[in-house]
């Protein structure tokens, strides 16, 4: 390995399985220190009973690494403040937050209930936040008293946050809402320096593959062919986006998938018709289809037909 983080300490949210284990191994790898995060619950949010985050930074020790298990729900206020306080304590410091934790309520808008609106948008758009806020009140007071960390945000949207998936609205909601949440963290903590960057990740994991025997099918390679939806896949550009290297990245949005990284490009401003006065509604049924015809296409929404 080439050491690109050595040192550095790492803070990954949802780190027992699935993405979150490999961004763990990976900075490890690197040669950082690793505080690995988990509530062991199951793919819904329940309590499962099972301590996975143990696994991992046992593995990583045996390799010769250097980890620790927290186990605070990042969506809890003081649950955030301690994960970011553990890791200062134990490793004398902070570099990089990596916001991964989550799970998925799945429902059609006309039936979904408030409780799985409310637990889905708090665990990934409040436990995106929660530790955001705690880390940057870090960064900002090692700033101010002189010694400014190289430090770096890294936040977990998704595909259906950039384009919207069918029976997916609070969870597509949530991850629009850690796309933008990104955007502002990178202009609002420039001046720290640090830097906010998400990865909009498609792999293989216990959210994707659900309970259909199709889809893991679809999702698994065959034998000897390169696996896209390997979820180790997605943790290289997640390590490179944590190193000093990465400082002139910020306030981007990458989807990945196997070995394609794309930028994603989000709102922007696209054809514009100004009158230089107050519109009247009957004049905009010519106005609008004339616009929409010089615009861009959008992406289609993720099961849409």
């Amino acid at each position: 390995m080439s050491g690109l983080v050595e040192g550095r300490v790492v803070i990954i949210t949802g780190a027992g399985r699935g993405i979150g284990r490999e961004h763990a191994l990976a900075y490890a790898a690197e040669g950082a220190k690793v505080v690995v995060n988990d509530l062991g619950a199951g793919a819904d949010g329940s309590d499962v009973g099972e301590h996975p985050a143990e696994q991992v930074v046992a593995e990583i020790k045996a390799a010769g690494g250097e980890a620790v298990v927290n186990g605070d729900d990042v969506a809890d206020w003081a649950g955030a403040e301690n994960l970011v306080k553990q890791a200062v304590e134990t490793f004398g410091g902070l570099d990089v937050l990596v916001n991964n934790a989550g799970f998925l309520r799945d429902r059609m808008l006309v039936g979904m209930s408030e409780q799985e609106w409310d637990a889905v948008t708090r665990v990934h758009l409040k436990g995106h936040f929660a530790p955001l806020r705690h880390a940057a009140a870090y960064w900002r007071a090692e700033s101010k008293a002189g010694r400014a960390r190289e430090a770096r945000i890294i936040n977990t949207t998704s595909g259906a946050g950039l384009q919207g998936s069918i029976g997916q609205g609070n969870y597509a909601a949530a991850k629009a809402g850690i796309a933008e949440l990104t955007i502002q963290a990178a202009a609002e903590m420039a001046s720290y320096g640090v830097t906010a960057n998400a990865i909009a990740p498609s792999a293989r994991t216990r959210m994707t593959m659900g309970a259909g025997g199709e889809m893991a099918e679809a999702m698994t390679a065959k034998e000897g062919e390169f696996d896209a939806m390997a979820p180790e896949n997605i943790s290289p550009l997640v390590v490179w986006l944590g190193s000093v290297e990465a400082g002139s990245v910020t306030g981007r949005i990458f989807e990945i998938e196997g070995g394609k990284i794309t930028v994603a490009e989000g709102w922007s401003r696209g054809a514009v018709k100004d009158k230089g006065a107050r519109w009247e509604p009957a004049e905009l049924g010519a106005v609008v289809p004339a616009l929409l015809e010089a615009s861009n296409t959008p992406i289609p929404v993720y099961g849409a037909r």
